[in-house]
Order: C-alpha cells, then structure tokens, then sequence
C-alpha cells in the first residue's frame, strides 16, 4: 500500500469525523502492506480529550497485533500530530509517521515541535509530510468555515 493509498482511507476517516461533527482528523494504522487500524475524531462523541483520531488508531493496532510496541508500523494521519499523539507515538515505537496538513498551532511534529525526531527521547522515527497535503487542510478549512458561519 501506498503512502498515497493509505492517505486516502485517512481521509475517508475524517469525513466520518466531520459528519459527526468532531474536527476532521482520520488516522489509519499500516503494517506489512495492510491496514491495521482506522479512526478518525471522537472527542465529542467519547466525551474524552484524548480521543484523537492517532490515539485510536494507535489502541485499535496494538488490540490487532497483540502488544503495544509498534515498530513495524506506519501512522497516516490527515492532520500533523498534536505532542500527546506524538508523544503516543514514541512510546509505542511507532516506525514510521506519514502525515498531509501541518498544523503550526498545535503541531509537534516539526511546525512547532518535533517530538518523533528528538534524540533525547527513548525512541526517534522518520517523518513524511505533506501527503495529500490539500485535500487534508480544505477538509479542516470547510469544517471551521462552517462553524464560523453557524456561530455568527
């Protein structure tokens, strides 16, 4: 499976996201070509902060493979990882991050930080941004579009 490929079953994941209302983050979870894990947003749904779209598909992969250590795996996610997912991440030894939109208010994986590349920390993984790149921010664009509009 392609980066490409699996950017686009993360995409679909956060359209799941947006029809639920929650912001349109979608993760999928890639491991020896197949598709582990998919989420998207449910932090309104769960009522939970941490129900980011990387951490469930982060629990939803280590239920499928048996452990929590990851390090085979490659995390796509439409959205550049907040520091909890990317801390997630590390701590789970993810091999690999492949993400589309930057996020230069909340990114910790290169825009304001860069938790998955520092050699302080017990674990490093390489980083590919911008895959599907547009299609990412004007999902997020629309959807806070949207809620402006709805508020004003």
């Amino acid at each position: 499976m392609t980066d490409d490929e699996a950017m686009a079953l993360a995409l679909e994941e956060a359209g799941r996201a947006a029809d639920l209302g929650e912001v349109p983050v979608g993760a999928v979870v890639v491991l020896d070509g197949a598709v582990v894990a998919r989420a998207h947003n449910e932090r309104e749904v769960r009522h939970d902060p941490t129900a980011h779209a990387e951490m469930l598909a982060l629990r939803a992969a280590a239920a499928a493979v048996g452990g929590w250590r990851l390090s085979g795996a490659t995390m796509v996610v439409t959205l550049e990882p907040c520091p909890m997912c990317a801390g997630a991440l590390v701590a789970a030894r993810v091999g690999r991050l492949v993400f589309g939109a930057t996020d230069p208010k909340a990114g910790a994986c290169g825009s304001l930080y860069n938790l998955c590349a520092d050699p302080r920390l017990n674990h490093e993984l390489p980083i590919v941004r911008g895959i599907l790149a547009e299609p990412s921010a004007q999902l997020l664009e629309a959807f806070f579009a949207e809620r402006r509009c709805v508020s004003e």
